[in-house]
């Protein structure tokens, strides 16, 4: 892990927890009441990962985490194309544009 990694996760570990998958790292909660180095909003706003060290958010979090399960490992390695990792981004950026519509739906 970089130091730069490292220090992320740390500075993420802070805030709420990290949980393990394999070798995936998923920010699974935030503690209320705990400071946070890194604004709550953004983290929110983004699925994050880490993966082999390295800190992911949005569509490429998502990858990391199909190819931590062994059923969705293809899906995963299919999003390393960089065409496939394009087109995944703009499908989630979309998708958080609808997602706070879904969240009331579903409450």
């Amino acid at each position: 892990m970089t130091p730069v990694a490292r220090y992320v996760a740390a500075r993420l570990a802070s805030c709420g927890g990290w949980t393990g998958v394999g070798g995936l790292l998923l920010l699974m909660r935030l503690t209320t009441g705990t400071t946070c180095p890194i604004d709550r909003a953004e983290i929110l706003a983004r699925f994050h990962a880490m993966e082999d060290g390295r800190l992911l958010s949005g569509a490429a979090a998502f990858a990391a985490m199909w190819r931590a399960i062994p059923v969705l490992w293809p899906l995963g390695q299919m999003a390393r194309l960089p065409w496939v990792a394009r087109g995944l981004e703009w499908a989630y950026l979309r998708f958080l544009r609808v997602r706070p519509r879904l969240q009331r739906f579903f409450k």
